[in-house]
């Protein structure tokens, strides 16, 4: 069942001049994800509008959690997608596969996948600790052990890193990052 996580006090206003009242929403996509979704009301009175799905989350936490981090510009952009849908120009055909299956004698090691970080968290530090803050804040669990994974902010294992709260994994970033940010560099904050 769907619910509002947020409804944001500051209205929206379209390029065209109309004001709206935002809400961010969510509801449980299968029993192993939520998904996300912004809906605008219009002061006039008007039909309301809702935004296609602007987030896919592991749980209802954290979809909750996204919604709280949404600022003004992105409920903005959310607006303009919700009242101009982007037209999408479908690809060709592609041709099938020539061969049913790759050559004999391929690779003999398996590469492990690696997990890439949404983003750097020393690079962000140089801007200050606040905006580091601000920004895993809005970073769902998973993302955040990427970063700690990416980075090696932790000696834990995996399993424990994505079964610790989000908040909890932020803060285990930041003090990382300290830790490791020499003294004498200026941090803005």
């Amino acid at each position: 069942m769907a619910e509002v996580f947020v409804e944001f006090s500051e209205p929206v206003t379209s390029k065209d001049g109309r004001t709206f009242v935002a809400r961010a929403c969510g509801a449980e996509m299968d029993h192993a994800r939520w998904q996300g979704w912004i809906e605008f009301i219009p002061v006039d009175g008007g039909a309301p509008l809702r935004s296609g799905r602007e987030t896919t989350q592991p749980n209802r936490t954290d979809t909750a959690y996204w919604a709280t981090g949404l600022t003004a510009v992105y409920l903005e952009g959310a607006l303009s997608r919700a009242l101009g849908p982007s037209t999408r120009t479908p690809l060709p055909p592609v041709a099938p596969p020539i061969f049913d299956g790759p050559a004999e004698g391929g690779a003999k090691e398996s590469v492990e996948p690696t997990r890439e970080s949404v983003l750097n968290p020393f690079s962000v530090y140089r801007n200050g600790e606040s905006m580091l803050r601000r920004q895993l804040g809005a970073l769902s669990g998973w993302h955040l052990v990427n970063i700690i994974e990416a980075y090696g902010l932790s000696d834990r294992r995996t399993a424990d890193l994505e079964a610790t709260p989000a908040p909890v994994l932020a803060e285990l970033i930041v003090s990382a990052v300290q830790n490791r940010t020499p003294a004498e560099a200026p941090v803005k904050s």
